[in-house]
């Protein structure tokens, strides 16, 4: 009798199995660990980041390893639509009509196959079959060597997305598969910057993030935070626009573990993030509210400036996260901050009699809840989760919050409004809105 899953064949006759040595054809624990992930994101509609810090929580691998499952994890999830498309390409099925095991083993080959050329293509085959064989896909195998091989014998640059077979008759829908986002998105972009500045942007957020720290001032300098990771083997590069950035290099493994996280003399947070405090210009003895503070980056980024004098409120609707900001400001041992969980969507939130009075607050921060279309490189799940009615319900919460939180700013002071979003409606569009209700 046919296995169930053997009309998954591929449109050319497979090769024959690969040799099953154990040198080369093993499935190494990062492969089936970052397979088990996938599972469970697929299964359980868990967040990357999330489902992989879990895994390693109960996983002891190697540094090297661990970084591996990083990258397949985190690159698979990112170009989830440019993998699915040359599984529908190479095989008789669609990838959404393949088995979810067997699609995630096809993802993990091609992805191996074009994205991470310091992988030999032999041992990125030879590990995907023998992956589908220790998961219960032993019958599979020949499909799965057969497409990957016929891939490699058709795809003369498989490290070149414009090589890649996944031509489109519309120039939209081409840029969105070969760069792995919704044509809704990149027909966004197509519309404001143009066709070129489009793919730059697709290409810029496909990017692996780089790591950004801010020395806490208040507790260390910029040259012995520099200096105490120098002595670990790490180099950081010194960042002119943002005062008290350092940007590490991209692979450093756990970041609690470096030297100054635990005597509270640095913080991980992008120089984008941290240009937002700058703007704000918090002083010494004044009162600043944060208002969506949670977990309290920017929060801990203004009691540093003020050399923790003065009083900051930080505001969040989530008291669980509120409990982030409190043990961020106890590591770095400041003092001036207090923490309240309120809805500001309530208009009776301005009235709370723990707060400041209305219009007596000299600067506030508003880093609403956005699309973060900015983040895309940091985030890699997050352009699966967008869609344009769900940031129809984002626009009307901002504007809410910004009518909310002003009412709190006092005469000549200062109010900040925040995004990690691309998308105009949430930005200058937003506050267009908000000085003409003003």
């Amino acid at each position: 009798m046919a296995h169930p899953l053997s009309e998954s064949v591929t449109r050319t006759s497979s090769s024959r199995p690969p040799s099953r040595s154990r040198s080369s054809a093993e499935p190494r624990p990062a492969r089936l660990l970052a397979y088990k992930i996938l599972q469970e994101i697929d299964q359980q509609q868990a967040y990357s980041n999330i489902a992989l810090d879990r895994a390693f929580r109960h996983t002891s691998l190697s540094a090297q390893d661990r970084h591996l499952v990083t990258e397949l994890v985190y690159g698979i999830t990112r170009r989830s639509r440019t993998l699915d498309a040359l599984i529908s390409h190479f095989c008789s099925k669609p990838a959404s009509h393949q088995h979810p095991a067997l699609r995630r083993i096809l993802w993990l080959g091609f992805y191996q196959l074009c994205f991470l050329p310091q992988i030999p293509a032999s041992a990125a085959i030879n590990t995907s079959v023998e992956l589908a064989r220790s998961v219960g896909l032993g019958k599979l195998t020949q499909v799965v060597n057969g497409v990957l091989r016929t891939f490699l014998r058709q795809c003369s640059e498989p490290h070149s997305l414009d090589a890649l077979p996944l031509d489109s008759q519309d120039p939209i829908q081409d840029l969105a598969i070969r760069e792995s986002f919704p044509d809704w998105l990149v027909q966004m972009w197509w519309d404001q910057l143009g066709p070129e500045q489009a793919k730059q942007l697709c290409r810029w957020f496909n990017r692996r993030p780089h790591f950004d720290l801010r020395v806490n001032s208040y507790r260390a300098t910029v040259e012995q935070v520099q200096m105490a990771l120098q002595r670990t083997g790490i180099e950081t590069e010194l960042l002119p626009d943002v005062p008290g950035a350092l940007r590490l290099p991209q692979a450093v493994g756990d970041l609690t573990q470096l030297p100054g996280f635990a005597e509270g003399w640095w913080s991980v947070q992008e120089a984008g993030a941290q240009q937002v405090v700058q703007l704000l210009d918090p002083q010494p003895g004044e009162t600043i509210l944060d208002c969506c503070a949670a977990p309290g980056g920017k929060t801990t980024q203004i009691a540093e400036r003020m050399q923790d004098q003065g009083e900051i409120w930080a505001l969040d609707r989530h008291n669980g996260r509120l409990k982030r900001v409190i043990a961020n400001a106890r590591r770095l041992q400041l003092n001036s901050i207090r923490v309240k969980t309120l809805d500001l969507v309530d208009p009776a939130s301005v009235q709370d009699p723990e707060l400041p009075a209305l219009e007596t607050v000299d600067r506030v921060l508003l880093d609403v809840p956005c699309s973060g279309l900015g983040t895309l490189h940091r985030h890699a799940d997050a352009r699966w989760h967008q869609r344009p009615e769900t940031i129809v319900d984002l626009i009307k919460l901002q504007s809410q919050l910004l009518d909310r939180c002003s009412a709190w700013v006092k005469p000549g002071g200062i109010l900040v409004y925040s995004t990690c979003t691309l998308h105009p409606e949430e930005n200058h569009r937003q506050i267009d809105r908000f000085l003409q209700r003003s």
